[in-house]
């Protein structure tokens, strides 16, 4: 590649990046239904015409915030299993890193639930964009079916369980709905008498209670 082609290359994916952050930043402020691109252009300081050359609509843009979401979530996966030898404490320690990625990345949590309610049922293999998150979900999905097998392994799982995949998605289930419920109803569980960080701790205890031998 000519030096010229590669500054041209780099400043496209440079203003890709910066148009996403300025989607971010407006999602975040206004939600996803009010924003417009008008207001993505606003915030990146371009114009609406461009937004439009790099995303094709507001949901290419959402789409993208998902793969960021989820290659993020994919790292937290992999530091937090990476801390522990167990397959078990691995398992329990993703649920963490779950939990933590919902508070410290809120616009993300809230962009992957919207995907999920509204996407995911929702297969599009003619759209590379559709094809990619999905694809970004698996990845995510194959750290924690990883820390099953070696639980299995090591003897802290079951050794009898006959589909990994199917028991990581639906610790994901059952995880991402917890969150949900302290992130929406925390007053109610706080009324009970429950702190939201204790219920959302037993909860992941159970989950993997559930796969002990």
């Amino acid at each position: 590649m000519q030096p010229s082609q590669q500054r041209r290359e780099e400043e496209k994916q440079r203003r890709h990046e910066e148009i996403l952050d300025a989607a971010e930043q407006v999602f975040c402020e206004r939600g996803f239904d009010a924003a417009t691109m008008d207001d993505v252009a606003l915030r990146a300081r371009v114009s609406r015409a461009l937004v439009y050359v790099y995303f094709r609509d507001k949901r290419a843009l959402h789409l993208a915030i998902c793969r960021r979401a989820l290659n993020q979530l994919r790292r937290l996966f992999q530091e937090a299993v990476q801390r522990h030898e167990r397959g078990r404490d691995q398992l329990l320690a993703v649920g963490r890193a779950y939990m933590e990625f919902a508070r410290s990345y809120p616009a993300y949590f809230q962009a992957l639930s919207r995907f999920e309610a509204t996407e995911a049922g929702a297969p599009d293999d003619e759209d590379p964009a559709h094809s990619e998150t999905m694809a970004a979900g698996r990845c995510v999905h194959e750290v924690t079916v990883a820390a099953i097998e070696q639980g299995m392994r090591d003897g802290s799982l079951r050794a009898d369980i006959e589909n990994p995949m199917q028991i990581a998605m639906t610790m994901w289930g059952f995880t991402h709905g917890v969150l949900q419920i302290a992130q929406h109803k925390g007053s109610v569980i706080q009324n009970g008498g429950v702190t939201t960080t204790a219920f959302v701790d037993d909860a992941l205890a159970l989950a993997v209670r559930s796969v002990e031998p």
